[in-house]
């Protein structure tokens, strides 16, 4: 059933209590429901009703933590009747360890992805552990950004110089990934020719590849068997232009093109001394520092306060985190032919993340906090994303998501001992490096919203050793279910909340209880069948 507006507002309304404020002092969470509302009644679109708690409890846990809460969580926050139980648990759930690894874990896919290129990025220990550190540190994003940038230091020690790293010489290649991931701009069109729908030209994408073709990887010792490396940048060289794809011939060499800001200014260079000769990088030495970086001067140009996309392409990356779809969508084509599906919201959004410092941990907490996040996937177009947030998004867990939920869920987490079940990714991997499980599950979530299950994963849910985790231990929920001294409607009634995080349904409770309860079969393998039922199903398998 979907609700109409009015009845969406009484539902809203202990939701709101919290956000009464004067019209002209409205938070963010209000701001961005107002304007959603408003092309809801424009385009006269019924939204999906508000969530239950049970929806809304698995979503926020798996959106900031990246796991499902445990039985006692869930059990906890369903029986609370207080009315800000929503915005306090969105507290807490910020304030837990949990949510700055699964913020890195993001970040990690956004700067490298499943699949990155070589040069070790398959060790990336050193950034992983940075990244981890600025969500629990909650360092603003134009900080954290500025620092990936500047690529200081060594990637084992500190970290962000691997980004570089993994565009080992490729200077085009790093513009093209920074420019979207942090611009939002789609740049490599104009790699070969001048954009014939955009306004960008070859000679804005080879601008800006100008700013990174003197770095250099150096090799500057070992730790533990791993490589440590630092960017080196020269004091010379030039990106080599050579004109439209089309009007390349051999040994063409180009004229040189210096640096040039997007869609700005070029940069101003001091001239080197007439003395000058090109420092040459040493093994096993840190490189010292160039007498002008241009590196930096990007870094600090990308990241000012004023610059007029960076703040627009994190809001913009970050909501569409959070609601399924960007304002522009896909987050990173933020052009003027794609324009924003609510252009006032994201100039909103944009202001607030600059008056408020870049604060990623405060923006979220408005965002989750917001009625818009807080409606049903159930109803409103039934698009897996659907348009103008009529109703909330559907998306199916990541990898280490699945691999967390089946731990917690079983109850596995809390008796794991030093040896795991043979063939289970037990442990949350940053990213998972091999096996089934990241062949199978580790491309659900593309950034755009596609996902498209397969045979593959079918095969694992149903001949795979998932059913290892089910444990007769003591503490576990197999073991807890199994116990014939407790009555059969609260083991199933335990079964549901510990996996589903909901109430059985009456059917559902009617149809498990006839089920566990064949006498000729063994108690416990019938209860192992009905955990093995609700971990593979979709319901399990996608956030509510």
């Amino acid at each position: 059933m979907r609700w109409s507006l009015n009845t969406m507002a009484i539902g809203f309304a202990v939701l709101a209590a919290s956000a009464l404020v004067s019209a002209d002092d409205k938070p963010l969470r209000a701001v961005i429901d107002d304007q959603v509302r408003a092309v809801w009644e424009k385009e006269k679109l019924t939204p999906a009703r508000p969530a239950t708690d049970a929806e809304f409890l698995r979503r926020v846990y798996l959106d900031l933590c990246g796991s499902v809460p445990t039985y006692d969580e869930t059990v906890s926050f369903l029986a609370d009747a207080t009315a800000d139980k929503r915005a306090t648990l969105i507290d807490r759930l910020l304030d837990d360890p949990r949510f700055a690894q699964h913020q890195a874990d993001i970040w990690d896919m956004i700067l490298f992805g499943r699949n990155p290129p070589g040069f070790d990025t398959d060790k990336r220990e050193g950034i992983q552990r940075w990244l981890r550190e600025q969500f629990a540190k909650n360092t603003p994003y134009d900080a954290l950004a500025l620092a990936i940038l500047r690529a200081e230091g060594n990637t084992l020690d500190d970290g962000p110089p691997m980004f570089y790293v993994q565009y080992r010489n490729q200077p085009e290649d790093v513009n093209e990934a920074i420019s979207q991931i942090f611009l939002g701009v789609q740049l490599q069109c104009a790699r070969c020719h001048d954009h014939p729908y955009e306004t960008w030209k070859q000679t804005d994408f080879f601008g800006m590849a100008a700013f990174l073709a003197r770095l250099e990887v150096v090799t500057v010792g070992k730790a533990n068997n791993l490589t440590k490396y630092a960017i080196g940048e020269k004091n010379s060289g030039d990106i080599l232009f050579t004109g439209p794809a089309k009007d390349q011939s051999p040994g063409k060499k180009g004229e040189p093109l210096k640096p040039k800001f997007l869609l700005g200014a070029a940069l101003d260079e001091p001239p080197l001394p007439k003395d000058f000769k090109e420092v040459k990088f040493e093994a096993n030495k840190p490189p010292p520092p160039p007498k002008f970086s241009r590196k930096d001067q990007l870094a600090a140009w990308i990241t000012q306060p004023d610059n007029p996309y960076f703040a627009r392409a994190i809001a913009n990356r970050v909501w569409a985190q959070f609601l399924g779809r960007g304002l522009v969508h896909p987050v990173d084509n933020m052009s003027p032919a794609n324009q924003p599906s609510h252009p006032d919201l994201l100039a909103a959004l944009a202001t607030a993340l600059r008056d408020h410092r870049f604060d990623l941990r405060w923006y979220i907490r408005e965002l989750v906090n917001s009625q818009t996040y807080q409606l049903s996937s159930i109803g409103g177009s039934g698009e897996q994303n659907p348009q103008l947030y009529i109703a909330a998004r559907t998306r199916p867990l990541s990898a280490e998501e699945l691999v967390e939920a089946w731990r917690i869920t079983t109850g596995y987490a809390a008796v794991e001992t030093t040896s795991p079940p043979k063939g289970v990714a037990t442990g949350r991997f940053r990213p998972l490096e091999s096996g089934y499980m990241l062949r199978f599950f580790g491309q659900p979530n593309s950034g755009t919203g596609d996902f498209q299950g397969g045979l593959q994963e079918h095969l694992y849910l149903n001949n795979g050793p998932l059913r290892n985790l089910l444990t007769t231990a003591k503490g576990s929920l197999l073991a807890t279910v199994s116990d014939t001294s407790l009555p059969i409607d609260a083991r199933v009634e335990r079964l549901y909340l510990a996996l589903l995080h909901r109430p059985p349904r009456d059917v559902e409770r009617q149809r498990m209880s006839e089920y566990v309860s064949v006498a000729s079969a063994k108690s416990d393998e019938r209860w192992a069948e009905a955990m093995w039922v609700l971990m593979t199903c979709s319901e399990f398998r996608f956030n509510h």
